[in-house]
């Protein structure tokens, strides 16, 4: 976990330095360690980790379900669900051409 954490880039903002990490985690039950908890302190990063056995990951599907669901809008995409792509610039290119087409049905709902 820690290298994926170490992994993230930089947060954008609109004004100032660009944050490095980001201010908390949210978790599933799998990661409730005192190392894991440890090292996102150490990284000045809250942890909100379900704890095993007391607390149900419910709370945590108010912010998972927004990952679930544009992971969903990508795989609608018969071409990325299976990567028929050899080559990896092709591939983004495609991954870049649905990111556009979502935006724009989402802006088309939106001002419709």
């Amino acid at each position: 976990m820690e290298a994926l954490v170490d992994a993230v880039p930089a947060i954008r903002q609109c004004a100032g330095r660009p944050r490095r990490r980001p201010a908390k985690l949210h978790a599933d039950k799998g990661y409730d360690f005192a190392h894991c908890r440890q090292a996102l302190r150490r990284r000045a990063i809250i942890p909100r980790i379900a704890r095993r056995g007391i607390e149900s990951s419910e709370r945590l599907g108010r912010h998972r379900w927004v990952v679930e669901r544009t992971l969903a809008w990508f795989a609608r995409f018969r071409r990325l669900a299976l990567r028929y792509e050899r080559r990896a610039d092709i591939f983004t290119a495609f991954h870049n051409i649905a990111a556009s087409l979502i935006c724009w049905r989402f802006v088309q709902r939106w001002f419709c």
